[in-house]
């Protein structure tokens, strides 16, 4: 691990292990800024406008992966992330990143990269912990800002049969709805960036067109991000009974004309003083993978890479 400048900033960790790099603030944030094989095409949105500042008095989108909270609000979700953070070295490839207390709000966010020994694979956790003396609701939140000009690729669950007439033997379920699509009032059925198949949704970014964002329970493991033949898939799981923000949505995305989100959300939980919450997420990132424009060359592309290390 390295102290490195980066984009205006004099202090960034770099994390690699020779198969794939990563940079986190220092000087801010944290955010992880840039996440990249080695001299690859960074797969993050840097907003050139906002690199290298610091100590600014309102929140900087800036890009890269940044530490949330939910329910959304104008307070304490867009708190500035502006100051400098405290680094530990936990491991040969792992970091801790420590921001000052939010005590305004009373919490303490910790996030932690782990690299994994080979390959490209990298663990991201975000911990927030109640500092304040009463009870708070919340639940972590993870979005991830790619840079515009890819494709994300959302997996639906397997499609069954109509179970007929209801007096044949069926159990409940079978006539039970099983997924979840959760709107914003500026989503357009009629916004031709998306395609909602048989199989898979996928949201094209346009550097033309406004902001569009939907939410989903999300039950099937993974997401991913195809741009400049580089692959970001992003993994996390779903807990059946847990209750998760904005009607449920345990993964959504948001797209404007500047770049693509990809958030993971985790559990609302009403945390007691001096209790955490946790958001676990794992990356990874695939090279010269072709475009897909078809359900089939997502078929034929992308799941073979699914079960790469």
């Amino acid at each position: 691990m390295n102290v490195v400048e980066y984009r205006g900033w004099k202090n960034n960790l770099l994390l690699t292990n020779g198969e794939v790099e990563l940079i986190v603030t220092l000087d801010v944030g944290p955010r992880v800024i840039s996440y990249r094989l080695p001299g690859g095409f960074n797969v993050m949105k840097n907003y050139d406008e906002m690199m290298g500042g610091t100590g600014e008095s309102e929140w900087q989108i800036r890009g890269g992966h940044r530490f949330w909270l939910a329910p959304e609000d104008l307070t304490r979700t867009y708190f500035p992330d502006n100051r400098p953070v405290e680094w530990n070295q936990t491991g040969p490839h792992t970091a801790t990143f420590t921001p000052p207390p939010e005590t305004e709000y009373g919490v303490q966010k910790v996030m932690q990269i782990s690299l994994a020994p080979f390959g490209t694979k990298v663990d991201v956790t975000l911990k927030v912990t109640n500092i304040s003396d009463e009870p708070m609701e919340l639940a972590p939140w993870g979005p991830t800002v790619m840079a515009p000009g890819g494709v994300e690729i959302l997996p639906l669950p397997e499609k069954h049969s109509h179970p007929g007439h209801p007096s044949r033997a069926n159990s409940p379920a079978d006539f039970a709805p099983n997924q979840e699509l959760i709107l914003w009032p500026y989503f357009d059925f009629a916004d031709t960036r998306w395609e909602f198949g048989k199989k898979y949704i996928q949201l094209r970014q346009d550097v033309n067109k406004g902001p569009t964002k939907i939410g989903l329970a999300h039950r099937m493991g993974w997401v991913g991000y195809l741009n400049s033949h580089t692959l970001f898939v992003k993994r996390f799981d779903y807990r059946d009974g847990a209750i998760y923000p904005d009607r449920g949505t345990r993964y959504q995305t948001f797209s404007n004309e500047d770049m693509l989100e990809m958030e993971t959300v985790g559990e609302l939980v009403t945390l007691p003083p001096g209790a955490s919450a946790e958001l676990f997420e794992t990356w990874q990132l695939f090279g010269d993978v072709p475009d897909v424009r078809s359900e089939s060359d997502i078929d034929r592309v992308i799941r073979p890479l699914l079960g790469a290390g």
